[in-house]
């Protein structure tokens, strides 16, 4: 029998979900070496678990979802999570920087009638996660590779080293360096191919910290080339704002 893939969703866009139905070709093969068992974005049909993998999009937001999680992970041989909202609370983890009455009358006009927690929180804050994959969305090449290992029997090959080896890798040169423009490049994890610095853009930090990431010597950096600590704050607080290293750096600059 093949191995059971299971696709959840939580508090999320549904990117990363559509980032495996982009494979296109590579959806075929996979399709073929595994039963899709659940993947309400692709089929209604379901098949009860257990289930060999599951991939989970989405940030904890509700108390309904922080049970549904535990469900998920009950049910599943290995979890691994997609995306910058899944591992690390996503751009709605902005919340946890304020209080939900606070924004929720600007935005509903009967905030009573809302049930969610005070905070946007990863999986792995409330359940074990076998694999973590990053991105907003997540990198379908990452993606392919988790499944690929996973059908092999080994751990995925994942970079933990920053988008400034890309950089170097494709030729593109420093925007910080030669341009004096604010990049988070230094300090974020790989796996996006430096699109953004390819294209003369900086780096938003989509990823999230590379592995040992140094923010308080990038921060440094950041304000030598002019960025204001207001400035600095709002670029660790995007995609991977609740990231513990980027959390503890854009609160450094609150003041």
């Amino acid at each position: 029998m093949r191995p059971t893939l299971a696709v959840w969703k939580f508090a999320s866009c549904d990117g990363c979900q559509l980032t495996l139905l982009d494979c296109e070709d590579e959806l075929l093969a996979v399709a073929e070496s595994v039963e899709i068992a659940s993947f309400t974005e692709m089929s209604s049909a379901t098949v009860d678990g257990p289930y060999d993998v599951s991939l989970v999009e989405g940030s904890i937001t509700t108390a309904a979802d922080a049970e549904r999680i535990r469900a998920v992970r009950e049910a599943s041989g290995i979890l691994v999570t997609i995306g910058a909202c899944a591992a690390a609370g996503g751009i709605q983890a902005l919340r946890n920087f304020t209080t939900v009455a606070s924004l929720a009358g600007s935005v509903y006009a009967h905030p009573e009638y809302l049930d969610t927690l005070e905070t946007s929180t990863a999986i792995s804050d409330h359940v074990p996660v076998d694999i973590e994959l990053r991105g907003c969305p997540v990198d379908r090449h990452q993606l392919l590779e988790a499944i690929t290992a996973l059908l092999a029997g080994r751990r995925p090959v994942l970079a933990s080293y920053s988008v400034c080896q890309e950089c170097k890798q494709r030729g593109t040169v420093c925007l910080m360096v030669a341009h004096g423009q604010a990049c988070l490049g230094p300090a974020t994890r790989a796996g996006c191919g430096a699109l953004c610095p390819s294209l003369d853009r900086p780096c938003f930090g989509c990823f999230g910290p590379a592995e040992s990431a140094n923010t308080a010597s990038l921060a440094t950096r950041l304000g030598e080339i002019g960025a204001s600590g207001s400035e600095i704050r709002r670029l660790f607080r995007t995609f991977n704002a609740a990231a513990p290293e980027f959390e503890k750096e854009s609160v450094a600059h609150d003041a």
